[in-house]
């Protein structure tokens, strides 16, 4: 027996749902279907229900193209804000690379006339010492001649006083001794003279000759000056682009000197040798700027070991930054590794720095790849290649052709994927990318 909670919900029901009967009709017989009033509230149901949740999904499909449409359109936006820093970076690279090559131009010029200066800073220093010898004869010679005339002039006196002597002497024909001291007294006059002229002359020059070599130290003070900042204009970018790619300067050039095999045997600073006297000013001045050179040297070395270049020189555009992104395949967020290159199929690759090849073949998500080993724990990567140029072992230097663009591998569509990893672990590649834009 129904109970009163029922008989209310069947009679709410009746009022809403109906019974109805569905008849169904045949030649030879007539049947029914009975939909009762709980039957129609579930068909309902599900039915609003069925509604509901395609509303809700149609919903959530326009949400996520619209939020799609708004994902591309500030992708664009900051792929052209990119572009713009990019172009605004090399126009900058461009004006460093000219006043590096003004300053490379004038540290040749300020080279040479500092060679010229040290050739006639040393024809005077010996014409100057040739001059205080010959002063030192010619005050030799002055000195024995005043002695010789003293001598003479103590004779003539002894000669005089003996009158008696001397008539006898002339009665018997002696007068030629007072006429031979009389002519020598005359010539030892006139060789003092010619010394006394001489000395004159020798202190003229002299004074000539030290007022030339105080200009040309003051000419010769002026070059090294602009040899010190023409070394300055040169030294310092690469020494900053060395710390903004955060390797550390001091333990570099250790390693350059300690490891460089060229032409020559090992690389040794220059300097100026003082014979074991005391180093001058000018002798300390030359060593620190032969230092300067030396260190400019490795660093120039180490620079051409290191990836400061760019894998594309063909127009190309960036599409993937270093870091943390939005995975267009599964939708989730991994890390990206590396910096990815677009251009045409084809476009040609080209190693950033000197080393040796230890992988180039297919690997797993990177498709047809190359990996090359440098200097200082330093490995570069190049990812999704069409075609490879190199082989394991191979050794190659900046520049060098090492394979064409592609799309092999877990990729969307043509490019390049580059990686900087340092002691396996990987790094920015605009760090050095950026640090080159602003030396070379």
């Amino acid at each position: 027996m129904r109970t009163r909670l029922e008989i209310k919900i069947h009679a709410l029901l009746e009022k809403y749902f109906p019974e109805r009967r569905v008849f169904l009709k045949s030649d030879n017989d007539t049947r029914f279907i009975r939909l009762r009033p709980a039957t129609q509230l579930i068909a309902f149901a599900g039915s609003s229900f069925v509604v509901a949740w395609a509303i809700v999904a149609t919903a959530i499909l326009l949400m996520d193209s619209i939020g799609a449409g708004n994902f591309r359109e500030q992708a664009k936006r900051d792929q052209r804000t990119y572009q713009a820093r990019l172009n605004d970076l090399a126009g900058q690279r461009d004006a460093r690379a000219e006043e590096a090559l003004a300053a490379q131009q004038r540290f040749n010029a300020a080279l040479e006339q500092i060679s010229v200066m040290q050739s006639e800073l040393l024809a005077s220093e010996t014409r100057r010492r040739e001059l205080e010898t010959g002063i030192e004869v010619i005050q030799t010679t002055l000195r024995d001649t005043m002695q010789e005339r003293e001598a003479a002039r103590s004779q003539v006196a002894a000669l005089e006083q003996q009158g008696d002597g001397e008539t006898a002497l002339a009665a018997a024909g002696g007068g030629a001794p007072m006429d031979f001291v009389a002519e020598a007294l005359a010539q030892t006059a006139a060789e003092r003279d010619q010394v006394v002229e001489d000395a004159q002359t020798a202190l003229l020059a002299a004074d000539e000759m030290a007022t030339q070599i105080a200009l040309m130290k003051e000419q010769n003070d002026q070059i090294f000056r602009q040899l010190e900042e023409a070394m300055t204009v040169s030294v310092a970018p690469l020494d900053k682009m060395f710390r903004a790619a955060g390797m550390p300067t001091d333990r570099i050039i250790e390693q350059v000197r300690r490891g460089y095999s060229g032409q020559g045997g090992p690389l040794t600073p220059l300097s100026f040798s003082t014979r074991g006297e005391e180093p001058s000013p000018d002798t300390l001045r030359a060593n620190r700027i032969l230092n300067q050179m030396d260190k400019l040297n490795l660093y120039r070395i180490a620079a051409q070991k290191a990836p400061f270049a760019t894998p594309v020189k063909d127009a190309f555009r960036f599409t993937s930054s270093f870091g943390f992104r939005r995975d267009p395949k599964t939708g989730g967020r991994r890390m990206h590794k590396g910096v990815d290159f677009a251009a045409s199929l084809g476009t040609p690759l080209y190693a950033t720095a000197d080393g040796v090849v230890t992988h180039a073949g297919w690997q797993s998500g990177y498709g047809r790849l190359v990996k090359i080993q440098h200097e200082f724990g330093i490995e570069t990567r190049y990812a999704h290649l069409s075609r490879l140029r190199v082989k394991v072992g191979q050794k190659v230097s900046r520049g060098d052709r090492i394979g064409d663009m592609g799309a092999s591998g877990r990729v969307t569509g043509v490019h390049l994927h580059y990686e900087v990893r340092v002691g396996g672990k990987a790094v920015n590649p605009m760090i050095y990318i950026k640090a080159a834009n602003d030396v070379f």
